[in-house]
């Protein structure tokens, strides 16, 4: 029987940016993926510290852009690539009234390092109040990152492709099959519902959709537009445009409503005509107080949880990758604003 440290059970931002904890700090581990496109591997990929509707920013944004860009840049030396994309977002106001706000915004201290003060106007597309740039936003190569990682972690041997059986584990033993390990961690997203240690976690399901557009006219590569949803390249022929919110329509098939919202969206600042190739949908494991979930089982001492990540699965998965190691590895106490114990 193979002695380890770690098994991670997920391979999504949280699983595998907690796999990066593990691997700078020297800690044998596997990590198990179903080889299943998850939610973080359909996303946009998108960092950024302000939400948009309102002007505001949110918990540790600051800190978490920094983690963030230091996080990628030790994942570079192993993998040879970084993955940041330095594509600023780009909002689109909608009247005078919005860039007053923005304005306004911008004097606070939370939101001053964020919000850019001069106004650009964008080629291409529609933007006849011009557009506000947020400052430290970018956009991880997602395809990249997850085959970046991925075929480290195989080449290390540290990769299992195969789906996770629960009733092989044995929490008082420390044994999976044949692993003994010393803890074990579970992200896995919406997948968490099937997990009998923590199937009752109150993660809930957030449907999004997005398309790939092929358009008719360029407009500007270097940067991330959004308006109501964003817009920017994925290849030389290809856009990116999404993503939806639907907490309602939860089953596993492409809503047409939702691509209707797309297409409307999209029209509204791009008049050239688009052709959409693809539409991709995914399941954003989201909590009520938009914190993530992270903790020890309240029996078994070795089996942790790591979700409820949401709509910021790159920040949140790579900031509370390092809070949940030095609780394990070091004992420092978790946030309450993010421990599992907040809903017991």
């Amino acid at each position: 029987m193979d002695t380890i440290d770690y098994i991670i059970v997920g391979d999504g931002y949280a699983g595998l940016f907690f796999a990066h904890q593990l691997i700078r700090n020297n800690k044998s581990f596997v990590l198990f993926s179903e080889e299943r496109k998850s939610a973080s591997q359909v996303s946009a990929g998108i960092i950024n510290p302000v939400v948009l509707k309102k002007f505001t920013t949110f918990w540790k944004a600051q800190e978490q852009i920094r983690f963030l860009k230091s996080s990628l840049q030790e994942i570079e030396k192993y993998t040879g690539k970084n993955y940041l994309i330095d594509a600023p977002i780009h909002r689109i106001f909608h009247d005078e009234n919005e860039q007053k706000l923005w304005l306004k915004k911008s004097e606070n201290e939370e939101l001053n390092n964020f919000l850019n003060e001069n106004f650009d106007r964008l080629e291409g597309v529609k933007n006849d109040f011009l557009t506000g740039k947020v400052n430290q936003s970018a956009r991880l190569d997602v395809n990249g990152f997850f085959t970046g990682l991925f075929g480290f972690l195989e080449s290390r041997g540290f990769l299992m492709k195969e789906k996770f059986n629960y009733k092989e584990l044995n929490p008082e033993r420390s044994e999976y099959k044949n692993l003994r390990f010393k803890n074990i961690l579970f992200c896995e997203g919406m997948g968490v519902t099937k997990n009998p240690f923590f199937s009752g976690i109150p993660v809930q399901p957030n449907k999004g959709h997005h398309i790939k557009v092929k358009l008719s006219q360029k407009i500007p590569s270097n940067i991330t537009i959004k308006k109501k949803h964003f817009l920017f390249p994925v290849d030389e022929e290809l856009y990116f445009y999404g993503g939806t919110y639907d907490r309602e329509q939860l089953h596993d098939q492409v809503d047409d409503s939702a691509v209707e919202q797309l297409k409307k969206g999209l029209s509204e600042f791009y008049s050239s005509d688009f052709e959409i190739t693809d539409v991709n949908i995914g399941f954003r494991p989201t909590v009520k107080d938009r914190r993530p979930i992270i903790g020890r089982h309240h029996e078994h001492q070795n089996l942790y949880v790591f979700n409820g990540l949401g709509a910021r699965g790159i920040l949140n998965g790579c900031y509370f990758s390092r809070t949940l190691y030095d609780l394990i590895e070091e004992g420092v106490p978790l946030p309450p604003e993010v421990s599992l114990d907040r809903f017991r």
